[in-house]
């Protein structure tokens, strides 16, 4: 594609990297020259792009001069030495981690919330990707807080096995035969296991534990949420609480949310308003299964928003059911839109030549 751009994927071969390449080829990204990066080890390996293969490259070895754009999905300490040398080349980079969230000079951005914090990207050329149950959050928070403003948030959420990479997929797809599985036996071992201090078990568990624990008694994952919400939506003072948990579904994060409002909004209201935001499907139907759970919305786009209702436990509240594909909105999908908002913006990647 004569004209493109030269973009980078690192990470490649990792469970957010390698649907970045799908979501690229999936929405026709103007890239004339793809590059999946990953370890050393992971070096020679060959990925399906477009028709053809890609051969993945050294990350630690890679010159990123003459690079438009990196989309970044390693961990937060490589992402804190690879991000800054490809900036100081010239790349632009829209990391996946959460090693610079909150830094105050980088914008948080998800592009159907903040379009306008785009502005900032110059000042240090890296776009932090908010954390995947932050971004399906504020898509629905944005439109009920311009309608009638936040005041308290709750949130508690379900995630999925693929949050936690690669390794925790592979525990619960232990080889264990759905059909004679002894129930019983699997509970023995399980405890068994606990005796001897192994981890909780995810299989038929839920586990209350997302990262590591802080001081005060949350988690970095709650705490991540609560943050970064703050940040995207402007509202330094707003109240939220989260309580984030890890349940046994392979792709995709559910939450339960609460919202107290400044002023009065029905559901119905809500309703009519969720379901013209960009980005946001409402399936929201009192039937059995008439809402979304996270089976359905692997490999989708949107947000998915249901059991839309009034909470009665004080003034203005909403009950919300929020459901995404963590992998897809909550990371990849993300980061290719916020490199197309950059390009909508103006010719932000053009005269790339390095440092």
């Amino acid at each position: 594609m004569a004209g493109g751009l030269r973009v980078a994927v690192g990470g490649a071969t990792g469970n957010v990297g390698s649907e970045m390449l799908r979501v690229l080829e999936g929405r026709s990204f103007p890239a004339a020259d793809v590059i999946p990066l990953a370890s050393a080890a992971s070096a020679g390996q060959r990925l399906p792009f477009r028709g053809s293969e890609l051969e993945v490259c050294d990350l630690a070895a890679f010159d990123f001069r003459g690079t438009d754009l990196l989309l970044l999905s390693t961990g937060a300490a490589n992402a804190r030495e690879t991000a800054p040398r490809a900036a100081a080349a010239g790349c632009i980079v829209i990391d996946n981690s959460s090693a610079f969230r909150m830094e105050p000079d980088m914008p948080l951005v998800v592009p159907e919330v903040n379009p306008d914090a785009l502005a900032g990207w110059a000042t240090r050329r890296i776009l932090p990707v908010a954390n995947c149950s932050t971004i399906q959050l504020v898509m629905a928070l944005k439109p009920l807080h311009d309608a009638a403003g936040l005041k308290r948030v709750i949130v508690s959420t379900y995630q999925s096995a693929s949050g936690g990479g690669r390794r925790l997929m592979e525990r619960l797809l232990s080889p264990y035969d759905p059909v004679t599985v002894d129930m019983h036996g699997l509970l023995r071992e399980a405890r068994a296991a606990l005796e001897r201090g192994g981890e909780k078990p995810l299989p038929f568990n839920v586990v209350p534990h997302i990262d590591v624990f802080l001081e005060d008694g949350r988690t970095k994952e709650e705490w991540k949420m609560e943050a970064e919400t703050r940040k995207i939506l402007g509202l330094p003072e707003l109240p939220v609480s989260a309580t984030c948990a890890r349940v046994p579904v392979l792709v995709g994060h559910a939450e339960a949310v609460t919202v107290e409002l400044e002023r009065p909004l029905s559901a119905e209201a809500a309703r009519e308003l969720l379901g013209t935001a960009p980005g946001v499907r409402v399936v929201d139907e009192r039937r059995p299964g008439g809402y979304a759970t996270p089976i359905e919305v692997a490999g989708t786009d949107d947000v998915f928003v249901s059991r839309i209702r009034q909470d009665r436990t004080f003034p203005h509240g909403l009950a919300l059911w929020i459901v995404a594909d963590n992998i897809r909105k909550g990371a990849a999908l993300n980061a290719v839109q916020i490199a197309e908002a950059l390009l909508l913006s103006g010719d932000v990647f053009r005269g790339n030549t390095g440092a």
